[in-house]
């Protein structure tokens, strides 16, 4: 059975903020000593590091293009609470030196060493990156040790002399070494590194890596405390080794998210130093320091208690944004994306995954929005119809395989390297055109298996053969594409079969050859629907995942899908008519009764027909169905109302999707026009908001 997937990452922030919390109160200080090493002094130092991993996970996923707005927005955070912990520094002392030195470098109060370390870590960590992921993570390695060396490792490194003065110079700058220089970068980068993989980790190999790697950093941490050689306890040298392990752990559950928990850790964090001086106020105030104070578990307890309800009311205390009313708009259920998902992932089987299709702007369904929902389902594969769209996914943050179906010009290479984008290889001399731009370009062999629309002849070995020896492309996958899976009549099933027939011949054959093939696919949405056994290592889900079909004629539909997308717009004025009396362009509508008609604000400029009205289109109004009239405008249509519930400015139409029990399915308003809902989906505007 499949374990259940969360938001595992947002979730252990709140985790990691508790176990800080725990670092400063010692919970077990005064009931056993050797435990609360081991709680606060080493299982509590994954938090920080987690912090720091997520930081550079989010951050390269995204091609560190947020880098900019994540630092500012992480000093305004920083200054933010300089300014909250600013009365505990002029009442502890410390002078304008240490204070600066700590507003730069080490934090102006003993948590908030924290954000210093991420602001100069990131920046160092991007640099770094830019020399590839084993330089980088190389360097960073190297600075972690100098690190160690003046913290846990700091009194057997220093027995060599020249070792010693080199810390002894290094101290007056800085008083630790878990900083932006030999702390930070080693674990964003980890992070980042962790962001490229495409191939989902073991669980169980993970979580014994992780139980292993934390048994021996036990180890090392009392072996450490027993030679007494610790400077401070921040830093083992199996520190990494564990962090690498709990992060992999956690991103196979990862899915969603939770930006309560990740607020509340913020809080948690930024708040419970002051909750520690509350609540040794309070415990002064009213004498009851032996419960409050001297028990180290009340103290945590106590502590814990305080800041948790502090961040909890600041949360809910938070400013809200207005809602705004859009003229017209598209309203996605995440729900029915997540339910069409794990439909279409069972019927492809356990050992197949799915590729979300979202091309087209994700059918009109919004790729950014879409595909983000989906690579927190899990989604590693992505597929788009041109270069434009794989970089705009690459933008928006996100990860793993992004494959052009479509052609791209071999000149616009070096592109397709700069963002990690696969290319699908439409014939012999466009490959060879790809690989003499010296891009080491990743690629796909499409083959032709019948549709002759794109792709290398399946037959035609020689050229396979070729494309295989091209030193300027990194063939990761071969794939084609059915024409008639749609069909369930006797000729054209046995046209997709021998399509199949032919592609798996092709693959045998590659492999035979010893020509690698490290991801075969062939099915897409009418395929999964209509022969899920001819899958191979992932199906290619477009118009299904998004719970319709590409017109209403029967076929074998199985598949218990959900449309994702409702199109709803305002009314935007009510009036009557007299009998006789026209309204619209051409005065063609001719009113034969009283009618009240409604203006609603969505037109031909949205993506919807112009001869919608003509062919009997309608909307939803309350419930009810009402008629469009006349000829649709740029911005506008008519709707007849007259038989209608009372209907009003500001009420909601809906064009496509349900309103009550009543419902207008996309594969209707296809059908009226004479087309199919893939084109009436891709043609919806970008001026209509998107919504879930």
């Amino acid at each position: 059975m499949t374990a259940r997937k969360f938001p595992a990452l947002d979730d252990f922030r709140l985790v990691a903020a508790v176990l800080v919390v725990m670092i400063h109160t010692g919970p077990l200080t005064s009931l056993a000593p050797a435990a609360d090493f081991w709680l606060a002094r080493v299982l509590a130092r994954v938090a920080v590091p987690f912090f720091l991993m997520v930081s550079g996970y989010f951050l390269a996923a995204a091609d560190w293009k947020p880098l900019r707005r994540f630092w500012f927005h992480t000093a305004l955070v920083y200054l933010a609470a300089v300014l909250l912990y600013l009365p505990l520094n002029l009442y502890t002392g410390d002078s304008v030196f240490v204070w600066l030195r700590g507003l730069v470098w080490e934090g102006t109060a003993y948590h908030l060493w924290y954000f210093p370390a991420l602001l100069w870590g990131v920046l160092l960590a991007r640099v770094l990156a830019r020399l590839g992921t084993p330089a980088a993570l190389s360097v960073a390695a190297v600075l972690y040790l100098i690190g160690l060396g003046g913290d846990s490792y700091f009194g057997l490194v220093t027995r060599l002399p020249a070792v010693a003065q080199g810390y002894s110079l290094l101290f007056p700058l800085s008083e630790y070494t878990r900083n932006g220089l030999f702390y930070a970068p080693l674990f964003l980068l980890l992070g980042a590194a962790l962001a490229e993989r495409t191939v989902p980790a073991s669980r169980r190999g993970n979580a014994m890596g992780l139980a292993v790697s934390l048994l021996a950093m036990t180890v090392e941490a009392f072996w450490l405390r027993g030679l007494s050689v610790q400077r401070h306890d921040s830093m083992y040298l199996l520190l990494p080794v564990c962090m690498i392990f709990l992060f992999r752990l956690l991103l196979s559950f990862n899915a969603g998210r939770d930006r309560m928990a990740r607020d509340l850790a913020l809080l948690v964090y930024l708040l419970h130093p002051g909750c520690i001086v509350a609540v040794r106020g309070i415990a002064k105030l009213t004498g009851t320091q032996v419960w409050l104070v001297e028990n180290s578990l009340l103290h945590f307890a106590a502590v814990l208690a305080q800041t948790l309800a502090a961040a909890l009311l600041l949360y809910q205390l938070r400013p809200q944004p207005l809602p705004a009313k859009a003229r017209a708009w598209r309203e996605l259920d995440a729900n029915a994306l997540r339910g069409n998902l794990q439909v279409l992932q069972k019927a492809a089987g356990p050992d197949c995954r799915v590729m979300a299709v979202v091309k087209a702007d994700a059918y009109g369904h919004g790729a950014r929005m879409v595909a983000h929902l989906l690579q927190r389902e899990g989604i590693r594969e992505f597929a788009v119809a041109c270069l434009q769209e794989g970089i705009a996914l690459r933008k928006a943050g996100i990860q793993g395989t992004v494959l052009i179906l479509g052609w791209t010009d071999p000149c616009l290479a070096p592109l397709l390297a700069r963002w990690h984008l696969t290319q699908a290889v439409a014939s012999l001399e466009h490959g060879q055109a790809l690989a003499a731009r010296g891009c080491h370009v990743r690629v796909q062999l499409a083959l032709d298996t019948g549709m002759h629309r794109m792709g290398v002849d399946a037959k035609d070995r020689e050229s396979l053969a070729k494309l295989y020896s091209l030193p300027g492309l990194k063939i990761t996958g071969v794939f084609s594409h059915l024409c008639v899976s749609d069909d369930l009549s006797a000729s054209c099933t046995a046209f997709t079969l021998q399509q199949a027939e032919a592609f798996q011949q092709s693959l045998s054959w590659l492999k035979e050859q010893g020509f690698p093939v490290l991801q075969a696919h062939l099915l897409a949405s009418y395929g999964i629907s209509n022969i899920p056994e001819k899958h191979f290592d992932l199906v290619r889900a477009g118009i299904a995942l998004y719970g319709v079909y590409s017109d209403d004629t029967p076929t074998r539909r199985t598949l218990p899908l959900q449309p994702v997308l409702s199109l709803k717009a305002r009314v935007a004025l009510v009036r009557s008519i007299a009998p006789g009396e026209t309204a619209g362009y051409g005065r063609a509508f001719l009113a034969a009764r009283p009618t009240r008609l409604a203006v609603v604000s969505i037109g031909y400029a949205d993506g919807l027909p112009r001869t919608l009205p003509a062919r009997g289109g309608r909307v939803l109004l309350h419930g009810v169905s009402c008629p469009m009239v006349g000829r649709m405008c740029m911005d506008q249509l008519l709707v007849d109302v007259t038989d209608a519930p009372p209907v009003t400015a500001g009420d909601v139409a809906t064009i496509i999707g349900r309103d009550g029990d009543a419902c207008i399915p996309v594969e209707e308003v296809a059908r009226r026009c004479d087309t199919i809902s893939n084109e009436i989906l891709s043609r919806l505007g970008c001026r209509l908001a998107l919504q879930w």
